[in-house]
């Protein structure tokens, strides 16, 4: 009998969830938030992903329909999961006119040939790229992910994402067509009912964004946490974006009938800015914990990380566990994890660390040390992350004899735990 089992690990995980929004650090947070938008320069990032969501809006929405096509169940909730979807993600002054555009080019795509259809979809799957590229410089990524994975993951994206949404919207338009009794005499309980669905889905495909599509590991309760507060902001951002368009009708003077398409770009890159903002803070909550931690110091900042990631695990290699996981080692060097991170692809890529596929008791995988710090000598590792060593006379090689040093040497010693 695994259920008691399983009720406790989600009540722990929901437990830890409620505790990390109850005490949230706002005013710090929105400190990050600026400072990342700066650094990771956001809004270009937004406006490449507005950019590249225009051209994979109709391919992406001609693979729905052909996905909804080919299963006939889904038939006579097409109208209503499209009008669902569009109206759910656009502002309701052009969803009418967008959903009409959309499904028109969409009809038209499919009348396309082999190769013309195969050019189309490349511009879902460009989406899909950029997508992921920006995410990784989010989280501070320099590894991407293997090609099959990144081949699963696109198809799965593609083919397996309309499916999902389209048997939840389809069961929902079921329950309400099958209790239309009820719907009439409790019109304002049903609409909340169909809100409070509309924005759990957009959490959970939010959160399985910031969970799924970084190569690295992000906990569940910081991506549910960011795409909860995504999904908020976005709701917000379309009631503002009505407002303005019902009380300044700019757009629709200086535009006309082509005003929806002007209305659509903006809503389009307003909703990627709150997307990768949604993004920092997923990335920033596990290093919100801590108020002091170490910044580059100086040249040679990474060198000297490495010796203490060396230390540690040279230490951990008595220890019972035999290795540390990468967010144990962030803790014990007081670092931030993107700061690490860098320093540890170093070391796995001159095998002096290894990643065990093996995972601790938090589910973590372990990095385990590799080599003898008292035979292996200093000369790589300074190599990459001190002075390049531009041939075998190097002066600066030869006068301090930096490949003849032992790593033990300049180890330091490991921080105590309690």
């Amino acid at each position: 009998m695994q259920s008691p089992l399983s009720k406790t690990t989600m009540a722990d995980h929901f437990a830890l969830w409620w505790q990390e929004v109850s005490v949230f650090p706002w005013r710090q947070m929105a400190r990050v938030l600026a400072e990342r938008f700066r650094d990771a320069r956001l809004g270009v990032s937004a406006s490449s992903l507005t950019f590249t969501t225009v051209l994979a809006l109709v391919p992406l929405f001609a693979v729905g329909l052909a996905v909804f096509a080919a299963f006939p169940v889904f038939g006579k909730f097409q109208d209503s999961i499209q009008r669902w979807l569009i109206e759910s993600l656009v502002p309701e002054s052009i969803a009418r006119q967008v959903l009409s555009y959309v499904t028109q080019f969409s009809r038209k795509a499919s009348r396309l040939g082999t190769v013309g259809l195969v050019a189309v979809l490349m511009t879902a799957v460009a989406l899909m790229v950029t997508i992921e590229r920006t995410l990784g410089q989010i989280w501070r990524l320099r590894r991407q992910r293997p090609l099959q994975q990144r081949v699963l993951l696109y198809w799965s994206a593609i083919t397996l994402g309309p499916l999902m949404l389209g048997g939840s919207l389809a069961i929902t338009s079921y329950v309400i067509t099958a209790s239309r009794d009820v719907v009439d005499v409790l019109p304002g309980s049903t609409r909340w009912l169909l809100d409070g669905f509309e924005f759990l889905l957009l959490t959970a495909c939010v959160s399985g964004l910031y969970f799924y599509v970084p190569y690295t590991r992000v906990r569940w309760r910081h991506a549910i946490t960011a795409g909860f507060l995504v999904a908020g902001g976005l709701e917000l951002a379309k009631k503002l974006l009505a407002l303005y368009l019902s009380q300044v009708p700019t757009y629709s003077v200086i535009y006309g009938t082509f005003a929806a398409l002007p209305i659509l770009l903006v809503w389009i890159y307003v909703t990627w800015l709150i997307v990768l903002l949604g993004a920092v803070l997923a990335a920033s909550l596990p290093e919100l914990d801590r108020q002091a931690w170490r910044k580059p110091e100086g040249a040679g900042w990474g060198f000297r990380l490495a010796l203490e990631i060396l230390a540690e695990l040279q230490a951990a290699k008595d220890a019972a566990h035999k290795g540390l996981s990468s967010d144990a080692l962030a803790e014990r060097l007081n670092v931030e994890l993107s700061e690490l991170r860098p320093v540890l692809e170093v070391l796995q890529s001159l095998d002096w660390v290894g990643r065990l596929t093996e995972e601790n008791a938090q589910g973590q995988a372990r990095q385990v040390l590799l080599i003898d710090p008292a035979q292996a000598v200093v000369g790589p590792l300074a190599d990459r992350l001190l002075v390049l060593r531009a041939s075998a006379a190097d002066p600066v090689w030869v006068q301090t004899g930096l490949d003849q040093i032992a790593v033990a040497q300049l180890l330091p010693r490991p921080v105590a735990t309690a």
